[in-house]
């Protein structure tokens, strides 16, 4: 199974090398021949388009965009769709595999698939947003489909380029597909929940974890790394249930208060300021290095890839680290987390509260009836525990860590479907 390493992105570590080595682990330990090794480590398709853009200037702009469908062994492809400077193919394909292992974690009957358009979105005015998601949606026409690749919002992408995409669709298909696309705006067959649901899937995740660990959560103190829907979301309800949030942070810098911030202050600050926290009085300025170095019980770092890396993992004094974002932890810093004894509940757990609820729009979509916010979190939340409950379980039985018991029932769940499916 040796698998070789892409060449670093420019100064970070490749997620695609540290997605690899964690399913190298697995699969291992599994017992995972090469054949089926091979099957479920390269992507089932890639796709690259150039989009040709009218801008407001009058010009033509030519963007690069990408949709990796890693797998469609459990069900059709599903996967965010990421509009940022950063994005590459590379990233893409680690992110479209992260898909697959967390629907199967989380036992969903999807697949997995990512997508991404190269571009600041921040520079952008609402029309020119909204032709390059027409002009990426029109490309993907052939790859898109209730029943073959149903995208997402991601980073930099919301409700509204999704409502974009589902009206060029549809405008394609000669009727309104509300299934093809889910994270829409709740007039247009979007779900009650989902907005926070991620966020409340890591805080599931994290009480279920404080539970293992014989921590109160009334007692507990946590620091949010990233401020945005997961970590705002995750941050309020881990306060409702008593923990003590002493830090938060987005791109304008860290807030420390040893006594809790008050985070419905925060909330409205962030709303009121263009979405930044940038000045909010309620506590002390830090860096957000400083942050995921606080000895708190629960660190949750909700924003990008690679944020924990061997360069500051010693630092990290948190009990359990839940990952909110998608690869916040490289590889080479999991060995040092490991030997300091850190709980981490990985990203394909933790933050899979998303797809889940993405997974109950497209049913809602596909019965043509509305569920009940009760139902839905009612139901997510049972699925988020339970899925915890499996994944810790596997962790016992192996004598792993979370992160590799996460992958071995993601990995063992697609290998025995396709076993039972067959192949060529």
């Amino acid at each position: 199974m040796n698998y070789i390493e892409p060449a670093p992105i420019k100064d970070k570590e490749n997620p695609l090398a540290s997605m690899m080595s964690r399913f190298d682990k697995a699969a291992e330990l599994l017992g995972i021949n090469d054949e089926m090794y091979n099957i479920l480590k390269i992507p089932r398709r890639q796709i690259t388009v150039g989009l040709p853009v009218t801008m407001d200037n009058g010009k033509i702009k030519v963007f690069e965009g990408y949709r990796v469908i890693h797998s469609t062994i459990l069900g059709p492809a599903k996967g965010g769709i990421r509009f940022d400077m950063g994005v590459n193919i590379d990233e893409v394909r680690a992110l479209a595999a992260w898909m697959t292992w967390k629907c199967a974690v989380v036992d969903i009957p999807y697949g997995g698939a990512k997508g991404g358009i190269m571009c600041n979105p921040r520079e952008m005015s609402a029309g020119e947003m909204e032709r390059l998601m027409r002009a990426y949606t029109l490309s993907m026409l052939d790859v898109f489909g209730p029943d073959k690749d149903i995208p997402a919002p991601d980073m930099g992408t919301g409700p509204r380029e999704m409502a974009w995409l589902m009206d060029e669709y549809s405008k394609a298909n000669g009727m309104t597909v509300h299934a093809v696309v889910t994270g829409k705006p709740l007039v247009l067959g979007g779900s009650l929940g989902r907005t926070e649901a991620t966020g409340r899937g890591v805080t599931v995740s994290a009480l279920a974890a404080m539970e293992k660990m014989r921590i109160n959560p009334y007692k507990a103190t946590a620091a949010i790394q990233g401020f945005g829907n997961v970590g705002m979301y995750a941050a309020a309800l881990l306060h409702e249930r008593g923990v003590t949030v002493q830090a938060v942070s987005d791109i304008s810098g860290g807030y420390f208060n040893e006594k809790g911030i008050d985070i419905e202050a925060a909330m409205q600050y962030r709303a009121a300021n263009g979405g930044v926290l940038e000045g909010f009085k309620g506590a002390d300025l830090i860096s957000n290095e400083e942050l995921l170095s606080l000895a708190v019980d629960v660190l949750v770092p909700a924003a990008k890839e690679d944020v924990i890396t061997q360069e500051n993992a010693r630092e990290i004094r948190a009990k359990m680290i839940v990952e909110g974002a998608n690869g916040p932890t490289s590889a080479n810093a999991d060995d040092i987390i490991n030997d300091k004894g850190i709980m981490v509940i990985p990203d394909i757990l933790a933050n899979a509260g998303g797809v889940t609820v993405s997974y109950f729009e497209w049913v809602q979509n596909r019965i043509g009836y509305k569920w009940t916010l009760e139902r839905i979190n009612r139901r997510s939340d049972r699925i988020m525990k339970d899925a915890f409950d499996k994944v810790y379980a596997t962790s016992q039985k192996y004598q792993v860590n979370m992160r590799l018991a996460a992958y071995i029932v993601a990995i063992d769940k697609v290998a025995s479907t396709y076993q039972y499916r067959g192949g060529y």
